[in-house]
């Protein structure tokens, strides 16, 4: 039996097929027909392979994370089965409970090709597995990390896809005061405790190119940082750097393409990102021997200090114009889940690195020594 960062990353996935499933979450209703009756109803006339290709790929990440997860377990003889089962009642749950939103239609159709896409996910799972590939991955990890790098792999998954949501300045995740403070406004309107909410004297005021250095220096600095914290040898970590940093820059690039289009892609690199990455890469090649503890203590100083530095600035205009783009787009949903992986990311990180520094230390040996 192996600890696996599988079933975190499927707990995860299954709340994103959740929300994507049920978004928008409002107008509930009941139409006093029974939740299932959808699966005895003719078949479509329309669809578009759109629909199809969503469908299927959108539950095959699932059916891999849950295959793999009882692969690496050893906790069951037969993944792919017990894997097409839950991923098929997930469908059921969610197509049954899409009948009480008047925005969403239940379908027998989207609920077969979700079943397909668990199958098809499990299956690549098990086909790794009989290959060797999941045991070569299983002495690669050994080798690289620590026993309880799970935690630290299922953030550093996640960070590229939360980049994909456009952020005001590069890298800079998190940045929800203003919505949070908006959001609490409107929920509190028409009552007493209204009033009692902090009132501003001035404005937020945007931030000046030396801040948003250091917003950018920090924003690329946290994710190293949790990688080192798990990363056993001065070299695997120096990879590990060169394979975040082009990650992150592809990431970043891509959610530029996406928001304002590909001719706007390298548009973010102003001259205070660069020279703030430039930074960030000069300290982790600096870093590159701290201690795992002494690595994640410095990580969460400095996700506290780039998240404080970043809710003191106002989302620009233009900014806000782009999120309404994606926020109304055709890939509304997938838009939704990566803006609550922008707006959480650093948040949970935040928790990962308060219980891992408020626990026992499993890494104080010495990194191995860089050979001359």
């Amino acid at each position: 039996m192996h600890k696996t960062s599988a079933w975190p990353l499927a707990l995860v996935y299954l709340a994103l097929v959740v929300y994507a499933s049920l978004f928008p979450f409002e107008g509930w209703r009941d139409q006093g027909i029974a939740p299932w009756a959808f699966m005895a109803a003719p078949l479509p006339r329309w669809w578009t392979w759109f629909d199809v290709q969503i469908n299927v790929l959108g539950y095959a990440p699932l059916g891999f994370l849950l295959a793999l997860a009882g692969l690496r377990s050893g906790r069951t003889r037969a993944p792919v089965l017990l894997t097409l089962l839950a991923g098929a009642a997930v469908s059921f749950l969610m197509e049954t409970t899409q009948g009480y939103l008047p925005r969403r239609v239940p379908s027998n159709v989207d609920f077969a090709l979700n079943a397909a896409g668990t199958w098809l996910g499990a299956l690549l799972a098990w086909l790794l597995q009989r290959t060797g590939t999941i045991d070569r991955w299983s002495r690669f990890r050994a080798g690289w990390l620590t026993p309880d790098a799970r935690g630290a792999l299922v953030l550093l998954a996640l960070w590229p896809l939360a980049l994909l949501f456009p952020a005001s300045v590069p890298l800079g995740l998190g940045q929800v005061f203003e919505r949070l403070e908006e959001a609490l406004a409107e929920f509190l309107e028409d009552t007493p405790f209204l009033d009692w909410l902090p009132v501003r004297d001035v404005e937020l005021q945007p931030l000046v190119p030396g801040t948003e250095m250091f917003c950018v220096l920090l924003g690329a600095l946290v994710p190293c940082l949790i990688g080192y914290g798990v990363i056993t040898g001065v070299r695997r970590r120096a990879w590990f750097l060169l394979v975040l940093t082009v990650v992150g820059v592809g990431a970043t690039a891509l959610s530029a393409a996406l928001s304002y289009g590909p001719n706007h892609a390298w548009a973010w690199g102003t001259l205070p990102v660069r020279v703030g990455w430039a930074a960030a890469l000069l300290v982790s090649v600096l870093l590159l021997r701290a201690r795992p503890r002494g690595c994640a203590a410095l990580a969460l100083l400095a996700l506290a200090l780039h998240l404080s530095l970043l809710n003191q600035a106002p989302t620009s205009a233009y900014f806000a114009q782009t999120l309404q783009t994606w926020e109304q787009g055709r890939f509304i949903r997938f838009n939704g889940l990566a803006q609550w992986l922008g707006w959480g990311w650093p948040y949970v990180a935040a928790l990962y690195l308060l219980l891992r520094l408020s626990g026992p230390d499993t890494t104080a040996r010495q990194l191995p020594k860089m050979p001359r």
